[in-house]
């Protein structure tokens, strides 16, 4: 699955066994219909990009695990013999094909069931990653703008927020970074500051993200601020417990969070 692409598609392939021991699958059985089409093991595997000697390996290989000859010499005759298909080696073909076209039908109906979970999946891979900061932002990359030293990045997030972070042109390099790509951004809630009215206010910090007091947590010297925004994300801040009093900070309350975009961290998917 590509980066930025949220299309979810299942593949798969069929392959045979015998007891714990591989028959075949895919490649083998093109060689058993190249040797029929041909009558040449020596042109069959040419033609499917396969040495002499593996073709031979795989071939013998097949007829000990079936216990009957699938492949056969031919003496004599104008082309001076050949290889074929024995009636055994002819049926296991058609057979796998058989197999094989069930086996597709089967894989395209998983596909109709995966229509809508490409953003669950993201989510939950979203969700299995660990990390310290305690914000973490999941958004596209909406903007990039290149310096010699330094890269700003523009991350669209839920509810249509913008973030931007200041990252080093080698690491957006290293990331891959470009518009349309997925990323996390991370900010860790020390690095926060909470402002109880920032209309017309003018701050020197990059992102300022307007909410609601949702939760105030206070410890024995700090207290934990939860604003939240809309379309449903949420930013914590962690502030002395003077600040929180002096700001009457209480759920309900209008608040902003600002941070500096040199303190936000950005990540990509692996």
């Amino acid at each position: 699955m590509a980066r930025g692409n949220r299309t979810l598609e299942l593949q798969g392939s069929v392959w045979m066994s015998v007891g714990q021991q591989p028959f075949g699958g895919e490649r083998q059985i093109a060689l058993l219909d190249a040797i029929a089409a041909s009558g040449s093991i020596t042109r069959a595997a040419k033609s499917i990009g396969m040495s002499y000697k593996a073709a031979w390996d795989a071939v013998d290989a097949m007829n000990d695990l079936a216990r009957e000859p699938l492949v056969e010499r031919v003496t004599g005759g104008r082309g001076g013999g050949g290889t074929r298909l024995t009636e055994r080696g002819q049926r296991l073909v058609d057979n796998f094909r058989i197999i094989e076209r069930e086996h597709k039908r089967f894989v395209e109906l998983l596909n109709l069931q995966t229509r809508g979970i490409a953003d669950d999946y993201f989510l939950l891979r979203a969700m299995a990653m660990r990390t310290s900061a305690r914000n973490q932002f999941f958004g596209t990359i909406s903007a990039i703008r290149r310096g010699a030293v330094n890269d700003e990045v523009s991350l669209q997030v839920a509810g249509g927020h913008a973030i931007v972070a200041i990252v080093t042109h080698e690491s957006s390099e290293n990331l891959g970074l470009r518009p349309g790509l997925e990323a996390y951004a991370l900010i860790k809630s020390s690095s926060v500051i909470v402002v109880a009215d920032a209309a017309g206010a003018r701050y020197s910090a990059r992102n300022c993200l307007a909410g609601t007091v949702s939760r105030v947590l206070p410890g024995a010297v700090n207290s934990e601020v939860r604003i939240d925004l809309s379309g449903g994300i949420a930013v914590a801040a962690i502030i002395t417990n003077e600040s929180c009093d002096a700001l009457a900070l209480k759920p309900g309350s209008a608040a902003s969070a600002l941070f500096k975009a040199s303190s936000v961290i950005i990540g990509v998917p692996s």
